[in-house]
């Protein structure tokens, strides 16, 4: 970090034509003499929760070894280049999302909704389901109290809670991972154009004539404040310039790819009958819904985000992989030697999403580190033989370095009958987040630094 005589508020914003753009941390925002003690004293960690429904193949994901010599196994592959970065964790159980006698058979909504709460939810199909407060909403909190938005809750399929989307469970318990109360689950966002408008979005209409009536506007919300930018940038040094050129081309390029988007699938729409078979489609959605997420946490936005990119019973299909077969079926695989097969290419094709995510968290800059310095990002599943439901012994990353908090490279594997709730008591500790207990946690992990 360079330390400067001038100093910018740490809430300094670019305004023009309605327009509020906020800034990455710069240089000039930390005072003269201040800048050393600060940046040390004041880690700014992120958590990033990524979910993916339906299980896994459990010989293709686990790698044999522990330790640091572990190789990565099939379904993991993706995430070599970031090894650094990557604690495979193995062993860890979700008790409460195990079926009770007398309860219905449906397993995805009582697996998804005690995933991040530690709670055994209610079996419902009606409006009284409940659950437990989750660790995005224990973190938010705490650490949302500097942050325009306390949390960012994503989902990349229906995010509609009425109804019954398995058996004796209401859809709330599947569309969402997000728990504020018991009873009060937070809807996830689904459309990209609807999270950068919550972001940075000028409108003052929430109405979709308003709405479209913005798309069709041919005016970028940056150039409204690009004066007001040129003149910032005069008054910077030349690492904070660099820095703001990189941040408002990211933020650009967020734009114009939704834009595109949006173009293109008003014209492709007549003709799809399957949204989620487009081949490319989902690729592009998927990567534009982590970027938000990264350029939210580089403008220090929010500094918790979750996201469900493949929820419980999703029947989306994979045709660009070769995986024609909706993935809840395949999950149902009965052990038969194909559907597995199918079934690792999707773990694997998560994977790289995932890969995707992270390198681009290590391509940005936080700091005297990158974004991926700072973020724990938890990349899991809320059951682990897809075809018994069960949801014990958990497949399981954490990547990033929590503020300096997390030491990578390594698998480690737990003890049989280890809570899941113990690595999110361990979690929040070392961001900073006050927590003793979590649903049905017994105690912290402490391999999460290899201390």
């Amino acid at each position: 970090m360079i330390v400067t005589r001038k100093a910018l508020p740490r809430r300094t914003v670019l305004r023009g034509l309605g327009a509020a753009i906020a800034l990455p941390l710069l240089d000039g925002m930390v005072p003269a003499f201040a800048a050393i003690r600060n940046s040390a004293a004041r880690p700014r960690p992120r958590l990033s929760v990524l979910y993916f429904g339906n299980g896994a193949v459990m010989q293709d994901w686990t790698p044999a070894a522990t330790g640091t010599d572990f190789a990565f196994s099939p379904s993991l592959a993706p995430l070599a280049p970031l090894r650094d970065r990557v604690l495979v964790l193995s062993g860890l159980d979700n008790q409460p999302g195990e079926r009770r006698p007398g309860e219905p058979a449906g397993g995805h909504g009582r697996i998804s909704g005690s995933y991040l709460t530690g709670v055994h939810v209610k079996p419902t199909e009606g409006a009284d389901f409940e659950a437990g407060v989750s660790i995005d909403q224990i973190a938010a909190s705490h650490l949302g109290r500097e942050t325009q938005l306390a949390s960012l809750e994503l989902s990349l399929e229906a995010t509609a809670f009425a109804g019954a989307c398995d058996a004796g469970f209401s859809c709330a318990y599947i569309t969402t991972l997000s728990w504020r109360t018991p009873t009060t689950p937070l809807p996830m966002e689904n459309n990209p154009r609807a999270v950068f408008e919550r972001l940075f979005g000028d409108s003052q209409s929430t109405d979709p004539a308003a709405r479209l009536e913005r798309i069709r506007t041919d005016r970028s919300i940056l150039d409204s404040v690009a004066d007001k930018a040129a003149s910032l940038k005069a008054r910077l040094g030349a690492r904070d310039r660099a820095k703001m050129t990189e941040y408002l081309d990211s933020v650009r390029d967020v734009e114009r790819r939704i834009r595109m988007a949006e173009a293109q699938s008003d014209r492709e729409l007549p003709v799809v009958e399957q949204p989620s078979g487009v081949p490319a489609a989902f690729d592009e959605y998927a990567g534009l819904m982590f970027d938000l997420q990264v350029v939210a946490f580089q403008a220090d936005l929010t500094r918790v985000a979750t996201c469900i990119v493949a929820p419980e019973i999703s029947s989306r299909a994979y045709p660009q992989i070769g995986v024609a077969d909706p993935h809840h079926a395949l999950s149902h695989h009965q052990d038969k030697a194909e559907n597995l097969s199918q079934l690792t290419k999707i773990n694997t094709y998560h994977t790289q999403l995932v890969a995707g995510f992270l390198e681009r968290l290590r391509r940005t800059p936080d700091g005297d580190g990158t974004l991926l310095d700072q973020v724990a990002a938890v990349y899991g599943r809320g059951m682990a033989d897809s075809n018994a439901h069960t949801a014990l012994g958990l497949p399981l990353v954490v990547a990033g370095g929590a503020a300096g908090q997390l030491r990578g490279g390594r698998h480690v594997r737990y003890a049989e009958g280890t809570p899941l709730t113990n690595l999110y008591v361990s979690l929040l500790g070392k961001m900073g987040v006050p927590v003793e207990r979590i649903g049905d946690s017994t105690g912290a992990l402490t391999e999460l630094s290899d201390i």
